[in-house]
């Protein structure tokens, strides 16, 4: 009898030589790469900026229509099947998932681009358009990018836990739409090559733009150079704990992994509160949240169509979010998906909508309040540092203002690290999920795949860390943005096709 491979070589191999043959010519002519493919990007963010406004918003609309109508109450799985993770584990994991080590970088520091480059009218550095930057990083963690997460997620729910599907993919969810034909042909390949090349390309920016957030404090901290040798040491312990953390699996690593991060991030903020300044930051928050409520269509809907020549960084930088939110959609829902058996479509949406927008917003809150702070006091010119290109840098800075400052920034790398390896270790163990040949409604990836996984994205990273690679291979995700909202919207139909199909609103709910 013949062994069967454990990876599904015929998705697999083509998308790890099509990013190989996009980035090293793009890593060889960088600067001329680079203006190519940002002026692409410009000119498509300029012409489709209210479709990606309109799409944040419409997906919102459909994660509640899923949550709170008879396909809410389907369960992902046997219905009388206990839920896989308590629901504070379930959040956990979810929230060190979508939000990642990202929520330390933009929680700390975009108030400042907000402040130096506010919306038209308000002055830059003006209390106006410090509580328009904070609430502006509030809203960068809100319900449209948790929807653009999670929506895909009911599809691939469906086919695993209740379809009990073998394959976890995307062509395996369309295929309700398309038919066996194109599921099991090249049209299905096409989609599964999509997916791999996002999550492959993404996962190695990941890794190469996470790493400074980790070797400028250690260089704050110990007086060291930030030089790629000190990137490389960085990598490979980073490398290792999400490796550890893949290999053992959800229960034993990413579980453990999400679950202690909370209660280290919980601990954090609670001494940055009571050694900083506390009544000024629950203060800033209460109003930030306020600000945030009483502008929020205002930032989802801003085109700048009156002030076209007055493009601030709010509008500009919302439709680049929500661009490259759009190229970690599939990774998500595949993950979310493949965690949340036992529970319902609606408990499964809802948590993504809430868990991580609470925690984000808390983060910014405390973490933004900080650096506000420090620059009102004057005690340190945040903005300045942050105009003269000096952001991560700026970041070990205001964490030095606090009592036992170096301990503050210890833990902030170690909350940070921690991020980074769930989200990465996330990554490693859904591509092994999605290439493995093995069934994945029954059983876990193997093991030895998902250590394969890892080698594969960090050689990437470090390769183009090196050779200057990483940049465009960031605007190529961003792009690649545009085919997946597509694929998204064609996923949210064949769920509520299936689950038509199948009756699943009256055959695969909890018995009261």
């Amino acid at each position: 009898m013949k062994k069967k491979n454990l990876i599904d070589y015929s998705i697999f191999i083509p998308s790890l030589l099509i990013i190989i043959a996009i980035s090293i010519p793009f890593a060889m002519y960088e600067a001329e790469s680079l203006e190519v493919l940002n002026s692409t990007f410009d000119y498509i963010v300029e012409v489709f900026s209210w479709g990606y406004l309109w799409y944040g918003l419409i997906l919102v609309a459909a994660g509640l229509f899923l949550s709170f109508s008879k396909y809410g109450q389907v369960v992902l799985g046997d219905p009388k099947e206990k839920p896989r993770f308590s629901l504070f584990e379930y959040a956990s994991i979810l929230i060190a998932m979508g939000v990642g080590s990202t929520i330390m970088r933009t929680g700390m520091l975009e108030w400042t681009s907000v402040a130096n480059d506010p919306p038209v009218g308000v002055e830059a550095g003006s209390p106006e358009a410090l509580l328009w930057g904070n609430a502006y990083s509030m809203f960068l963690w809100g319900f449209q990018v948790f929807a653009i997460f999670v929506m895909i997620a009911p599809a691939m729910g469906y086919i695993l836990h209740v379809r009990k599907r073998p394959l976890m993919r995307i062509s395996e969810a369309s295929r309700v739409l398309f038919g066996d034909k194109f599921t099991d042909g090249l049209g299905g390949k096409l989609l599964d090559i999509i997916f791999l090349i996002s999550i492959l390309a993404g996962a190695a920016v990941t890794l190469g733009l996470g790493a400074p957030i980790i070797t400028h404090n250690l260089s704050s901290l110990f007086g060291i150079e930030v030089t790629f040798g000190l990137t490389l040491i960085v990598t490979i312990i980073w490398v290792f704990m999400f490796s550890i953390s893949a290999y053992l699996g959800v229960e034993k690593g990413i579980k453990r992994l999400s679950t202690f991060n909370m209660y280290l991030a919980g601990l954090f903020a609670i001494f940055i509160v009571l050694a900083g300044p506390g009544v000024f930051i629950l203060d800033y928050f209460t109003e930030s949240v306020s600000f945030l409520l009483s502008n929020y269509l205002d930032i989802s809907l801003n085109t700048a169509a009156v002030t076209p020549s007055e493009t601030t960084h709010i509008q500009s930088n919302t439709v680049f979010w929500f661009a490259y939110s759009a190229t970690w959609a599939m990774l998500h829902s595949v993950f979310a998906a493949k965690i949340s058996r036992g529970r319902t479509i609606k408990e499964m949406i809802l948590t993504y909508f809430l868990a991580p927008t609470l925690i984000s917003w808390i983060a910014t809150g405390v973490l933004g309040g900080l650096g506000v702070h420090r620059y009102l006091s004057g005690e340190l010119a945040v903005l300045d540092l942050v105009k003269e290109g000096e952001s991560m840098a700026a970041i070990p800075e205001i964490l030095s203002t606090l009592p036992l400052g170096g301990l503050a920034i210890v833990i902030f790398m170690i909350v940070a690290l921690v991020f980074l390896t769930t989200t990465l270790d996330s990554t490693t163990y859904t591509v092994a999920a999605y290439t493995s040949t093995r069934d994945m409604s029954k059983y876990e990836p193997p093991k030895i795949l998902r250590i394969v996984i890892a080698g594969v994205i960090t050689a990437l990273a470090l390769v183009l860390m090196r050779i200057g690679g990483l940049a465009p291979l960031e605007v190529i995700s961003g792009l690649m943005g545009l085919p997946i909202i597509i694929i998204q919207f064609l996923l949210i139909y064949a769920a509520k096709r299936m689950i038509d199909q199948d009756k699943a609103w009256k055959y695969n709910v909890r018995e009261d």
